[in-house]
């Protein structure tokens, strides 16, 4: 059964463990980053073939959490790029930089699949081969045009995710998944700030004040959803804890109150969706698996704002399925 996380306690006459220590905990093996023991997974043998499943599968998750029409295949780089020298708009322009880094991204991801199939026919694939360089390249542009593409959400840039790919070709393999754990701890400290945020906003408003118990049971289970891959066995129940304590979040009812003088009357409805716009910023971040800062902050002064005016005027609307 899978267990929360909880951030590492430690004794006054204990020292923190170090950033990376390792440890069996019930069983399982953990390694420490960011105050959270999170669970590891056995890395890979660091040859071709694993970078070239490794990037493929970087490749999908990238596309699947930006934004639309990006996933461009690299037989089209050179039309992607004279549509984005020729464009002069800048809007359009921004689009279609993110156009042609997902064609750089599928071009490199050509490149290594012909290289490991060489490889498999025998024909050795040396660090300096011309068709690495190039693949090198095509990542390394495709890391630097990331600044133009925006997460699904519309709301800001996931930064991380573009540099993985190239991170992933140009590093041991071992160092990539170590470099994912830091990033899963950073992840679960911000999945407890924006819970934090919220419980402090509505225990202090009387039509929220018994919000508190779902929010904890929502964060607990995306951050164990945060630590676990996709292949894991326990894949099943654990999303399928996640979605409901999310539903559950959502659909929480506000009890009934009466207003009372001196106290900022609050917009139920502004309410809702400041809990709602919670839940889904705490699903976007799971997901990718890394954080998103600008949208933390964001997130967390509007539940400062609502709890001082009692609404959320200029809060954004939802962003679509």
């Amino acid at each position: 059964m899978a267990t929360s996380h909880r951030p590492i306690l430690v004794a006054c006459d204990e020292t923190q463990p170090a950033e990376g220590s390792r440890r069996l905990i019930d069983g399982i093996e953990r390694v420490f980053y960011d105050g959270y023991w999170i669970k590891t997974y056995p890395v890979p043998a660091n040859s071709l073939e694993a970078k070239k499943r490794l990037i493929e599968a970087l490749t999908r998750r990238l596309f699947n959490h930006t934004e639309h029409g990006l996933n461009i295949p690299g037989t089209r780089l050179d039309e992607a790029r004279a549509a984005y020298d020729a464009e002069t708009d800048l809007g359009r322009r921004r689009v279609k930089a993110a156009m042609l880094a997902g064609a750089l991204f599928n071009r490199a991801t050509d490149i290594f699949r012909k290289l490991v199939e060489l490889q498999g026919e025998g024909i050795e694939v040396r660090s300096d081969d011309a068709l690495m360089r190039e693949c090198g390249q095509r990542l390394l542009e495709a890391m630097d045009l990331g600044r133009f593409v925006l997460h699904r959400s519309g709301e800001e840039g996931i930064d991380e995710l573009w540099g993985e790919p190239f991170r992933a070709f140009s590093i041991p393999v071992e160092d990539f998944f170590e470099s994912r754990y830091i990033k899963i701890g950073q992840t679960l400290r911000d999945i407890d700030r924006i819970a934090a945020a919220m419980t402090d906003c509505f225990n202090r408003i009387p039509a929220f004040a018994d919000i508190a118990p779902a929010i904890a049971d929502f964060a607990a289970a995306a951050q164990v959803k945060t630590e676990t891959l996709r292949t894991d066995p326990d894949i099943f129940d654990i999303w399928a804890r996640l979605v409901t304590a999310g539903e559950r979040l959502a659909n929480h009812p506000p009890r009934p109150v009466a207003h009372c003088d001196g106290v900022p009357a609050y917009t139920i409805g502004d309410g809702l969706r400041l809990i709602r716009n919670g839940r889904d910023l705490v699903f976007y971040i799971t997901r990718a698996r890394t954080p998103m800062p600008k949208s933390t902050r964001e997130y967390i002064a509007h539940c400062a704002s609502y709890l001082e005016t009692g609404r959320l005027p200029h809060l954004p609307p939802p962003p679509p399925a």
